[in-house]
């Protein structure tokens, strides 16, 4: 019999650290949830080495994340202004590693700005493309609107509208398993690394999905969702800060 797995750490609504010297800070803000339920047998192939797919009662999710990113900053400098501040919309899996750590993988990453862009995708190795991006807010809805430009496949798109409901004054265990993450899984020559981050505890609202025309989640290589999202949540926004990689323990597979 494979060895078990030890036990993923607990999902808390807080970070359970903090990051007194940040390599990174950023403000992630209007943000729009989506989320899907997939098999974990049908994403394992697609995270990095010494991790497996979070479940929660035997599932784990796909989401599809809108939302602006805000003035992202290194260490302890101002953040960027211009540069530091686009649309953003990614596709990602919800993955543990052996020390139990949960986390998030990014299968894609589409930004507005250029520059940004070319410094993660090949400085950090993350899945970041060039898009032509906006977010659009009349009162209460919000419409995020996404067409690929590099490296492609050119033409992957996302519409999505929401329109913001009341706050949730206790998250269910599904919100705070969708949300409450405080790292990032990812390989970075060719070695799989584990990124904290913290921030303030999202303060979330219930949303009505108005419409929702994407191919993102396909195009990362994720099975396209059927029907529709199983969460849809709003958030105003938190700032964040993310520590120095750290290397996983790794999953035991014999």
């Amino acid at each position: 019999m494979p060895p078990a797995l030890p036990s993923p750490e607990p999902v808390t609504p807080g970070p359970p650290g903090s990051i007194p010297r940040p390599l990174l800070t950023q403000s992630w803000l209007d943000l729009a949830f989506l989320h899907w339920a997939v098999a974990p047998e049908d994403v394992a192939a697609l995270l990095p080495p010494g991790t497996a797919p979070d479940t929660l009662d035997g599932v784990t999710y796909v989401g599809l994340v809108a939302f602006r990113m805000h003035r992202v900053g290194w260490l302890r400098l101002p953040g960027v202004p211009y540069l530091g501040t686009f649309p953003e919309t990614n596709v990602r899996l919800y993955s543990v590693d052996g020390h139990g750590r949960r986390g998030v993988v990014f299968r894609s990453l589409d930004a507005s700005r250029l520059i940004p862009v070319l410094m993660a995708r090949y400085g950090f190795r993350l899945p970041y493309v060039w898009s032509r991006m906006a977010v659009r807010a009349e009162r209460d809805t919000l419409t995020y609107t996404s067409t690929r430009r590099l490296p492609g496949p050119r033409g992957a798109y996302s519409r999505i509208t929401v329109r913001k409901g009341e706050p949730i004054a206790e998250p269910t265990e599904l919100e705070h398993f969708l949300t409450a993450r405080w790292g990032m899984h990812s390989t970075f020559l060719g070695r799989s690394r584990y990124l904290p981050n913290v921030h303030p505890r999202w303060p979330l609202y219930r949303a009505d999905l108005v419409a929702c025309d994407e191919n993102l989640v396909a195009a990362a290589g994720v099975p396209a969702p059927v029907g529709d999202p199983v969460s849809v949540l709003y958030s105003p926004g938190v700032p964040v800060r993310f520590g120095r990689p750290a290397r996983p323990a790794g999953i035991p597979t014999s």
